[in-house]
Protein backbone atom coordinates (compact mmCIF):
# COMPACT_ATOMS: atom_id res chain seq x y z
CA UNK A 1 0.00 0.00 0.00
CA UNK A 2 3.07 2.61 0.92
CA UNK A 3 4.86 1.50 -2.36
CA UNK A 4 1.57 2.32 -4.52
CA UNK A 5 0.98 6.02 -2.56
CA UNK A 6 4.98 6.49 -3.44
CA UNK A 7 4.60 5.30 -6.90
CA UNK A 8 1.86 7.44 -7.23
CA UNK A 9 4.14 10.14 -6.13
CA UNK A 10 6.62 9.59 -8.66
CA UNK A 11 4.37 10.19 -11.46
CA UNK A 12 4.65 6.71 -13.04
CA UNK A 13 2.49 5.30 -15.07
CA UNK A 14 1.38 2.67 -13.01
CA UNK A 15 0.02 0.03 -15.95
CA UNK A 16 3.48 0.23 -17.23
CA UNK A 17 5.26 0.11 -14.20
CA UNK A 18 3.16 -2.94 -12.83
CA UNK A 19 4.45 -4.92 -15.82
CA UNK A 20 8.11 -4.00 -14.96
CA UNK A 21 10.65 -5.64 -12.19
CA UNK A 22 10.33 -5.44 -8.35
CA UNK A 23 13.44 -3.57 -8.59
CA UNK A 24 11.96 -0.71 -11.19
CA UNK A 25 9.23 -0.42 -9.38
CA UNK A 26 11.13 0.31 -6.10
CA UNK A 27 13.50 2.63 -7.91
CA UNK A 28 10.50 4.83 -8.51
CA UNK A 29 8.76 4.41 -5.28
CA UNK A 30 11.88 5.78 -3.64
CA UNK A 31 11.93 8.82 -6.22
CA UNK A 32 8.09 9.56 -5.12
CA UNK A 33 9.00 9.28 -1.29
CA UNK A 34 11.58 11.68 -1.88
CA UNK A 35 9.12 14.01 -3.41
CA UNK A 36 6.24 13.20 -0.86
CA UNK A 37 8.59 14.63 1.97
CA UNK A 38 9.75 17.50 0.12
CA UNK A 39 6.34 18.24 -0.20
CA UNK A 40 6.19 17.47 3.78
CA UNK A 41 8.85 19.60 4.25
CA UNK A 42 7.29 22.64 2.33
CA UNK A 43 4.46 21.97 4.75
CA UNK A 44 5.79 22.50 7.77
CA UNK A 45 7.96 25.18 6.74
CA UNK A 46 4.90 27.35 4.99
CA UNK A 47 3.11 26.60 8.20
CA UNK A 48 5.74 28.24 10.24
CA UNK A 49 6.24 31.38 8.18
CA UNK A 50 2.06 32.02 7.66
CA UNK A 51 2.09 31.50 11.39
CA UNK A 52 4.90 34.54 12.29
CA UNK A 53 2.38 36.39 9.99
CA UNK A 54 -1.06 35.71 10.79
CA UNK A 55 -0.29 34.47 14.61
CA UNK A 56 -3.12 31.62 14.32
CA UNK A 57 -2.67 28.70 14.06
CA UNK A 58 -5.68 27.34 11.89
CA UNK A 59 -4.97 29.91 9.08
CA UNK A 60 -1.23 28.86 9.33
CA UNK A 61 -2.02 25.56 9.16
CA UNK A 62 -4.77 25.99 5.99
CA UNK A 63 -2.53 27.49 4.02
CA UNK A 64 0.47 25.63 4.86
CA UNK A 65 -1.91 22.25 3.64
CA UNK A 66 -2.48 24.50 0.49
CA UNK A 67 1.33 25.79 -0.36
CA UNK A 68 2.71 21.69 0.35
CA UNK A 69 0.08 20.28 -2.04
CA UNK A 70 1.19 22.94 -4.88
CA UNK A 71 4.86 21.70 -4.41
CA UNK A 72 3.65 18.27 -4.00
CA UNK A 73 1.97 18.60 -7.49
CA UNK A 74 5.12 20.72 -8.89
CA UNK A 75 7.78 18.51 -8.05
CA UNK A 76 5.54 15.68 -9.07
CA UNK A 77 4.90 17.42 -12.54
CA UNK A 78 9.01 17.88 -12.88
CA UNK A 79 9.77 14.60 -12.13
CA UNK A 80 7.16 12.55 -14.34
CA UNK A 81 7.78 15.29 -17.05
CA UNK A 82 11.81 14.04 -17.29
CA UNK A 83 12.32 11.54 -19.86
CA UNK A 84 15.39 9.01 -19.92
CA UNK A 85 17.23 9.56 -23.18
CA UNK A 86 20.51 8.03 -24.91
CA UNK A 87 22.62 10.85 -24.83
CA UNK A 88 22.88 12.80 -21.31
CA UNK A 89 23.37 15.62 -22.15
CA UNK A 90 20.37 15.97 -23.81
CA UNK A 91 18.67 14.81 -20.74
CA UNK A 92 20.74 17.93 -18.64
CA UNK A 93 19.49 19.97 -21.29
CA UNK A 94 15.77 19.04 -21.00
CA UNK A 95 15.73 19.01 -17.07
CA UNK A 96 17.76 22.62 -16.43
CA UNK A 97 14.42 24.46 -16.67
CA UNK A 98 12.97 21.91 -14.11
CA UNK A 99 15.79 22.04 -11.81
CA UNK A 100 15.94 26.06 -11.94
CA UNK A 101 12.60 25.25 -10.68
CA UNK A 102 13.48 23.32 -8.14
CA UNK A 103 16.16 25.68 -6.97
CA UNK A 104 13.70 28.38 -6.67
CA UNK A 105 11.77 26.08 -4.63
CA UNK A 106 14.26 24.81 -2.31
CA UNK A 107 14.89 28.66 -1.85
CA UNK A 108 11.01 29.12 -0.75
CA UNK A 109 11.58 25.97 1.21
CA UNK A 110 14.17 26.61 2.85
CA UNK A 111 14.07 30.28 4.34
CA UNK A 112 11.28 29.70 6.85
CA UNK A 113 12.62 26.39 8.55
CA UNK A 114 16.42 28.79 8.55
CA UNK A 115 14.09 31.29 10.67
CA UNK A 116 12.52 28.17 12.97
CA UNK A 117 16.21 26.43 13.01
CA UNK A 118 17.94 29.83 14.51
CA UNK A 119 14.71 31.12 16.60
CA UNK A 120 16.83 32.08 19.28
CA UNK A 121 19.02 33.96 17.49
CA UNK A 122 16.84 35.61 15.86
CA UNK A 123 15.02 36.67 18.93
CA UNK A 124 18.03 37.64 20.24
CA UNK A 125 18.37 40.42 17.81
CA UNK A 126 15.13 41.75 17.46
CA UNK A 127 15.38 41.93 21.16
CA UNK A 128 18.62 43.91 20.31
CA UNK A 129 16.72 45.75 18.03
CA UNK A 130 13.71 46.61 19.73
CA UNK A 131 15.79 47.98 22.77
CA UNK A 132 17.34 50.28 20.18
CA UNK A 133 14.00 51.27 18.63
CA UNK A 134 12.52 52.08 22.26
CA UNK A 135 15.40 54.27 22.72
CA UNK A 136 15.38 56.26 20.13
CA UNK A 137 11.59 56.08 20.12
CA UNK A 138 12.29 58.01 23.23
CA UNK A 139 14.60 60.52 22.29
CA UNK A 140 12.34 61.04 19.38
CA UNK A 141 9.41 62.16 21.58
CA UNK A 142 11.66 63.83 24.70
CA UNK A 143 12.88 66.31 22.05
CA UNK A 144 9.18 67.46 21.47
CA UNK A 145 9.03 68.13 25.82
CA UNK A 146 12.79 68.93 26.20
CA UNK A 147 12.76 72.89 25.46
CA UNK A 148 9.50 73.18 27.47
CA UNK A 149 10.84 71.78 30.49
CA UNK A 150 14.29 73.67 30.19
CA UNK A 151 12.86 76.51 29.87
CA UNK A 152 10.55 76.22 33.17
CA UNK A 153 13.22 75.16 34.32
CA UNK A 154 15.10 78.33 34.11
CA UNK A 155 12.15 79.93 35.05
CA UNK A 156 11.79 78.13 38.31
CA UNK A 157 15.54 78.97 38.47
CA UNK A 158 15.28 82.38 38.05
CA UNK A 159 12.32 82.65 40.76
CA UNK A 160 14.29 80.83 43.35
CA UNK A 161 17.54 82.77 42.40
CA UNK A 162 15.48 86.12 43.26
CA UNK A 163 14.23 85.07 46.57
CA UNK A 164 17.94 83.59 47.55
CA UNK A 165 19.18 87.24 46.59
CA UNK A 166 16.07 89.65 48.55
CA UNK A 167 17.07 86.99 51.30
CA UNK A 168 20.63 88.22 51.00
CA UNK A 169 19.76 91.57 51.17
CA UNK A 170 17.47 91.62 54.26
CA UNK A 171 19.97 88.82 56.05
CA UNK A 172 22.74 92.18 55.12
CA UNK A 173 20.64 94.55 56.57
CA UNK A 174 19.67 92.36 59.65
CA UNK A 175 23.37 92.59 60.43
CA UNK A 176 23.51 96.12 59.72
CA UNK A 177 21.27 97.01 62.18
CA UNK A 178 22.15 94.10 65.19
CA UNK A 179 25.73 95.92 64.73
CA UNK A 180 24.56 99.28 65.25
CA UNK A 181 22.59 98.17 68.36
CA UNK A 182 25.76 96.57 69.95
CA UNK A 183 28.02 99.66 68.47
CA UNK A 184 29.89 97.39 66.78
CA UNK A 185 29.33 99.65 63.41
CA UNK A 186 27.65 102.50 62.41
CA UNK A 187 27.50 105.54 64.84
CA UNK A 188 29.88 102.48 67.21
CA UNK A 189 26.94 103.84 69.90
CA UNK A 190 25.25 101.28 72.08
CA UNK A 191 22.05 101.12 72.52
CA UNK A 192 18.99 101.50 70.19
CA UNK A 193 19.29 104.91 69.00
CA UNK A 194 17.22 107.01 65.35
CA UNK A 195 19.76 105.29 63.75
CA UNK A 196 19.25 101.76 64.66
CA UNK A 197 15.52 102.37 64.50
CA UNK A 198 16.00 103.44 60.97
CA UNK A 199 17.88 100.40 60.24
CA UNK A 200 15.42 98.25 61.94
CA UNK A 201 12.82 99.56 60.00
CA UNK A 202 14.25 99.30 56.75
CA UNK A 203 14.78 96.07 57.52
CA UNK A 204 11.62 95.14 58.58
CA UNK A 205 10.21 96.64 55.50
CA UNK A 206 12.48 94.66 53.04
CA UNK A 207 11.73 91.58 55.38
CA UNK A 208 8.33 92.01 54.16
CA UNK A 209 9.39 92.62 50.59
CA UNK A 210 10.57 89.03 50.93
CA UNK A 211 8.00 87.85 52.56
CA UNK A 212 4.94 89.05 49.46
CA UNK A 213 8.27 87.64 46.98
CA UNK A 214 8.64 84.63 48.84
CA UNK A 215 5.04 83.87 48.59
CA UNK A 216 3.91 85.23 45.03
CA UNK A 217 7.25 83.27 43.74
CA UNK A 218 6.13 80.08 45.29
CA UNK A 219 3.00 79.85 43.68
CA UNK A 220 4.81 79.96 40.29
CA UNK A 221 7.73 77.78 40.77
CA UNK A 222 4.12 75.49 42.24
CA UNK A 223 2.64 76.14 38.83
CA UNK A 224 5.54 75.68 36.88
CA UNK A 225 6.36 72.24 38.64
CA UNK A 226 3.00 71.26 38.08
CA UNK A 227 3.11 71.93 34.16
CA UNK A 228 6.72 70.00 34.42
CA UNK A 229 4.75 66.92 35.82
CA UNK A 230 1.61 67.54 33.06
CA UNK A 231 4.43 67.18 30.52
CA UNK A 232 6.20 64.39 32.07
CA UNK A 233 2.67 62.39 32.08
CA UNK A 234 2.24 63.46 28.55
CA UNK A 235 5.42 62.10 27.14
CA UNK A 236 4.76 58.76 29.45
CA UNK A 237 2.07 58.32 27.71
CA UNK A 238 3.23 58.48 24.53
CA UNK A 239 6.26 56.35 24.75
CA UNK A 240 3.95 53.81 26.28
CA UNK A 241 0.98 54.63 23.26
CA UNK A 242 4.39 53.82 20.91
CA UNK A 243 5.61 50.84 22.73
CA UNK A 244 3.46 47.96 21.59
CA UNK A 245 4.52 49.35 17.96
CA UNK A 246 8.18 48.83 18.88
CA UNK A 247 6.96 45.15 21.04
CA UNK A 248 5.49 43.80 17.44
CA UNK A 249 8.46 44.48 15.27
CA UNK A 250 8.85 40.64 15.28
CA UNK A 251 6.90 39.98 11.84
CA UNK A 252 8.37 37.96 8.92
CA UNK A 253 10.23 40.78 7.25
CA UNK A 254 11.92 41.65 10.35
CA UNK A 255 12.83 38.18 11.01
CA UNK A 256 14.14 37.68 7.74
CA UNK A 257 16.52 40.96 8.06
CA UNK A 258 17.75 39.30 11.47
CA UNK A 259 18.53 36.32 9.78
CA UNK A 260 20.16 37.72 7.34
CA UNK A 261 22.16 39.58 9.84
CA UNK A 262 23.58 36.21 11.04
CA UNK A 263 26.86 34.22 9.75
CA UNK A 264 26.50 33.22 6.48
CA UNK A 265 28.04 30.01 6.87
CA UNK A 266 25.04 27.87 8.84
CA UNK A 267 22.50 29.38 6.79
CA UNK A 268 24.45 28.73 3.46
CA UNK A 269 24.49 24.84 4.89
CA UNK A 270 20.64 24.65 5.60
CA UNK A 271 19.70 25.85 2.08
CA UNK A 272 22.20 23.47 0.35
CA UNK A 273 20.64 20.77 2.35
CA UNK A 274 17.03 21.75 0.91
CA UNK A 275 18.91 22.71 -1.98
CA UNK A 276 19.73 19.13 -2.80
CA UNK A 277 16.78 17.40 -1.41
CA UNK A 278 14.52 18.91 -3.71
CA UNK A 279 16.49 18.32 -6.71
CA UNK A 280 17.46 14.60 -5.29
CA UNK A 281 14.32 13.23 -7.21
CA UNK A 282 15.57 14.71 -10.55
CA UNK A 283 19.08 14.20 -10.32
CA UNK A 284 18.32 10.12 -9.39
CA UNK A 285 16.43 10.54 -12.35
CA UNK A 286 19.08 11.77 -14.35
CA UNK A 287 21.83 9.44 -12.78
CA UNK A 288 20.22 6.27 -12.98
CA UNK A 289 20.37 3.73 -15.87
CA UNK A 290 17.61 3.36 -18.37
CA UNK A 291 15.29 0.55 -17.26
CA UNK A 292 12.61 -1.26 -18.80
CA UNK A 293 10.12 1.55 -17.55
CA UNK A 294 11.62 4.09 -19.65
CA UNK A 295 12.00 1.54 -22.79
CA UNK A 296 8.13 0.58 -22.45
CA UNK A 297 7.56 3.92 -21.70
CA UNK A 298 9.05 5.30 -24.92
CA UNK A 299 7.89 1.99 -26.98
CA UNK A 300 4.24 2.88 -26.31
CA UNK A 301 4.92 6.93 -27.30
CA UNK A 302 6.57 5.76 -30.11
CA UNK A 303 3.68 3.24 -31.18
CA UNK A 304 1.21 6.33 -30.30
CA UNK A 305 3.08 8.45 -32.77
CA UNK A 306 3.34 6.34 -35.48
CA UNK A 307 -0.72 5.65 -34.72
CA UNK A 308 -0.98 9.24 -35.09
CA UNK A 309 0.95 10.27 -38.05
CA UNK A 310 -1.11 7.10 -40.10
CA UNK A 311 -3.96 8.29 -39.26
CA UNK A 312 -3.21 11.86 -40.54
CA UNK A 313 -1.64 10.70 -43.97
CA UNK A 314 -4.96 8.39 -44.21
CA UNK A 315 -6.88 11.83 -43.33
CA UNK A 316 -4.57 13.28 -46.09
CA UNK A 317 -5.22 10.53 -48.96
CA UNK A 318 -8.74 10.82 -48.28
CA UNK A 319 -9.02 14.60 -48.76
CA UNK A 320 -6.85 14.44 -52.44
CA UNK A 321 -9.31 11.23 -53.68
CA UNK A 322 -12.23 13.33 -52.62
CA UNK A 323 -11.36 16.45 -54.42
CA UNK A 324 -10.44 14.56 -57.50
CA UNK A 325 -13.45 12.64 -57.78
CA UNK A 326 -15.19 15.85 -57.17
CA UNK A 327 -13.52 17.94 -59.86
CA UNK A 328 -14.30 15.02 -62.26
CA UNK A 329 -18.02 15.14 -61.49
CA UNK A 330 -18.37 18.77 -62.06
CA UNK A 331 -16.48 18.79 -65.24
CA UNK A 332 -19.03 16.27 -66.49
CA UNK A 333 -21.87 18.00 -65.44
CA UNK A 334 -20.39 21.11 -67.20
CA UNK A 335 -21.10 19.31 -70.50
CA UNK A 336 -24.64 18.95 -69.93
CA UNK A 337 -26.59 20.76 -72.68
CA UNK A 338 -29.84 20.01 -70.27
CA UNK A 339 -28.45 21.78 -67.22
CA UNK A 340 -27.37 24.70 -69.46
CA UNK A 341 -30.67 25.52 -70.72
CA UNK A 342 -32.48 25.24 -67.41
CA UNK A 343 -29.83 27.81 -65.83
CA UNK A 344 -30.47 29.83 -68.87
CA UNK A 345 -34.16 29.64 -67.99
CA UNK A 346 -33.60 30.46 -64.62
CA UNK A 347 -31.00 33.85 -65.24
CA UNK A 348 -34.04 35.00 -67.87
CA UNK A 349 -36.79 34.80 -64.92
CA UNK A 350 -34.06 36.00 -62.55
CA UNK A 351 -33.62 39.35 -64.70
CA UNK A 352 -37.15 40.19 -65.43
CA UNK A 353 -37.89 40.21 -61.69
CA UNK A 354 -35.12 42.74 -61.17
CA UNK A 355 -36.37 45.02 -64.05
CA UNK A 356 -40.41 44.72 -62.83
CA UNK A 357 -39.06 45.97 -59.41
CA UNK A 358 -36.71 48.68 -60.90
CA UNK A 359 -39.98 49.86 -62.86
CA UNK A 360 -42.10 50.04 -59.96
CA UNK A 361 -39.82 51.85 -57.50
CA UNK A 362 -39.22 54.00 -60.47
CA UNK A 363 -42.90 55.06 -60.96
CA UNK A 364 -43.52 54.63 -57.21
CA UNK A 365 -40.85 57.75 -57.25
CA UNK A 366 -41.80 59.82 -60.22
CA UNK A 367 -45.59 59.47 -58.84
Amino acid sequence: MLKRFFIFCSGADTNILNSCSPGEQIKYAGIGATVFFTAVMAFIAASYALYTVFDNYISAIAFGLVWGLLIFNLDRFIVSTIKKKDNFKSELLQASPRILLAVIIAIVIAKPMELKIFEKEINQVLLERKNDLTLANQEQIATQFTPKVTALDAEIATLKNEIAIKETEVNALYNTYISEAEGTAGTQKLGKGPVYKEKREKHDAELAALQELKAANTEKIEQAENQILLLSEEYNTKVSESQPVIDGFDGLMARVDALNSLPLLPSLFIMLLFLAIETAPIIAKLLSPKGAYDLKLEEEENALQTWVAQQMHQRKAVLQTDTEVNNRVYADIAEEQELYEYKRKKARELLQLQADAFYNKQKSVLG
